[in-house]
């Protein structure tokens, strides 16, 4: 189960770099959307994922990691989501402005414009 979360987490980082170093806009929105989900995931994930475990400790069981889950990470991870969820919608109300000026969703404004210039 590691495993495949690990792998999870390298694939959504993977992706999401690649989507980055594109010259789009809606390719870079995407990106850092990938990346935060790979950032939350690693967050969660390193809270030590147990099944059945409750995040508060009762009278009875022992206070240890192993039998209660650290419900730290997933305060900062549900808190990573709508910041994460605001930023999106900040970048693409600007990249849709960018958009409706230049005509492009090309990073740099109009594609080719650097060419035309001699640049």
């Amino acid at each position: 189960m590691s495993l495949l979360l690990a792998l999870g987490v390298g694939v959504l980082a993977g992706t999401g770099i690649y989507l980055l170093l594109r010259a789009r806009s809606f390719d870079t929105i995407l990106g850092l959307t990938l990346l935060s989900y790979a950032v939350n995931l690693f967050i969660f994930l390193m809270g030590r994922v147990t099944v059945g475990a409750p995040p508060i400790v009762r009278k009875g069981v022992p206070a240890t990691l192993a039998s209660y889950a650290d419900p730290l990470p997933q305060a900062l991870v549900l808190t990573a989501i709508v910041i994460s969820f605001g930023m999106t919608a900040l970048l693409l109300a600007i990249a849709l402005r960018a958009r409706a000026e230049t005509g492009s969703d090309h990073v740099d404004g109009v594609e080719g414009e650097s060419e035309k210039n001699g640049v």
